[in-house]
């Protein structure tokens, strides 16, 4: 029986699949000959060259000068084409909301800022507003329009719920709790947009990049003015059924005032109870007497507490989870630096079986907007790169 136009082994899904399999190759290399691609590819030379060809029609990949310093003539170079694609990515949090452009290569080409008080003041049905207003000035920088950004993705305290739609474990943040948020967003900037967690996000700038790599099980430990963690196992995101999987700062300690009230008594803020109210940048501060969080973490009978109160918290994921590695990240962890994580791992030897690698997020920049830009270029990339 004959097969039809994209059925599995057909050629056009051959091609299709030779084709991503060579885009990929161009995006983890850079720039390669035709001869390396169909090395690396196990595709014949007549083979590569048409898969080039179709490519370069197409407009995703480009040829860039020529490899020199070998005998014989000097081969074409091809690289992805960065037109190809644009995406955007955001991180909202309580000073403000940052957002990049990237090419489809995931080089930079614009920034912007909306800075706290904006936040601060939003009300809903703002909310969209001021993230167009981020969204916009980083185009204006790239010199860039709407139409040619193929997605976006936001990264938030909290987590959209996938039954309502609205966003939980959140409520400093007001004016993102309705449940046309998405749509609303989606409307304003004119391009698929995702709502992500801001702490898993973290997670995935870390997986790529960051202390996390090689690490198919582990656990980021977000640390800074709210406390959260991403779970990952098996190379997944732990989501939980309402996207609240991970919200550890809601974690009854002893010493901690229980988190009663629902949503709005802790995580996410600076009040409430659970392990937010005993290891977050206010509380260590409160600790020192309100030092600065680098000078409160210096003393070290305030650092010797706060790695105990964190081991015991973290302690409770491992006890559940059983991770490879934990990476410390956020403004406490970095703060901390060694000497903080030297001795959450010397209380986490008497309390937890087994004990997972520990180690300080080494990331530059942003580790919230750089998991944004990679979950946007993910999806953006499986959507250009496929030509089938």
């Amino acid at each position: 029986m004959a097969t039809t136009a994209g059925t599995p082994g057909t050629p056009s899904v051959l091609r299709a699949m030779n084709d991503r399999a060579a885009l990929d190759l161009l995006v983890a290399h850079g720039p390669l000959t035709r001869t390396r691609i169909g090395e690396l590819t196990g595709l014949s030379k007549p083979t590569a060259s048409q898969l080039l060809t179709r490519l370069e029609s197409a407009g995703l990949v480009r040829t860039k000068g020529s490899e020199s310093g070998r005998p014989g003539p000097n081969a074409l170079l091809y690289e992805i084409e960065p037109g190809a694609a644009h995406v955007a990515a955001l991180a909202v949090g309580h000073t403000g909301i940052s957002a990049v452009v990237a090419d489809i290569t995931g080089t930079v080409v614009g920034t912007a800022r909306v800075e706290a008080e904006a936040v601060a003041e939003d009300v809903r049905g703002r909310t969209a507003q001021l993230v167009a207003e981020a969204v916009d000035g980083a185009l204006r920088e790239a010199g860039l329009g709407h139409e040619q950004v193929h997605g976006a993705v936001i990264g938030t305290p909290g987590a959209i719920d996938p039954h309502s739609g609205e966003l939980r474990y959140a409520p400093h943040l007001p004016g993102w709790h309705s449940r046309t948020l998405h749509s609303e967003l989606a409307d304003v900037l004119g391009t698929p947009v995702t709502i992500e967690n801001d702490v898993n996000l973290a997670a995935i700038a870390e997986q790529y990049e960051g202390a996390a790599q090689d690490h198919d099980d582990y656990v980021l430990a977000w640390v800074d003015r709210g406390v959260g963690a991403a779970i990952v196992l098996g190379g997944t995101l732990l989501r939980g059924s309402t996207g609240g999987a991970g919200e550890i700062g809601y974690m009854p300690l002893p010493g901690a005032p229980l988190a009663r009230g629902g949503e709005g008594a802790t995580a996410g803020d600076d009040g409430g109870g659970g392990l937010q109210s005993l290891v977050s940048a206010p509380a260590v501060s409160a600790l020192a007497g309100g030092l600065p969080l680098a000078e409160a973490l210096a003393v070290e009978e305030v650092r010797a507490e706060t790695a105990r109160r964190l081991a015991t918290g973290l302690a409770a994921v491992v006890a559940v989870v059983d991770p490879e590695l934990i990476v410390l990240s956020g403004r406490v962890a970095q703060a901390g630096g060694e000497p903080l994580r030297q001795q959450v791992e010397a209380e986490l030897t008497g309390l937890a079986l087994p004990r997972p690698l520990l180690r300080i997020s080494d990331l530059r920049g942003d580790p919230i907007l750089t998991g944004a830009l990679r979950s946007a270029l993910t999806q953006a990339r499986d959507t250009v790169f496929d030509t089938a």
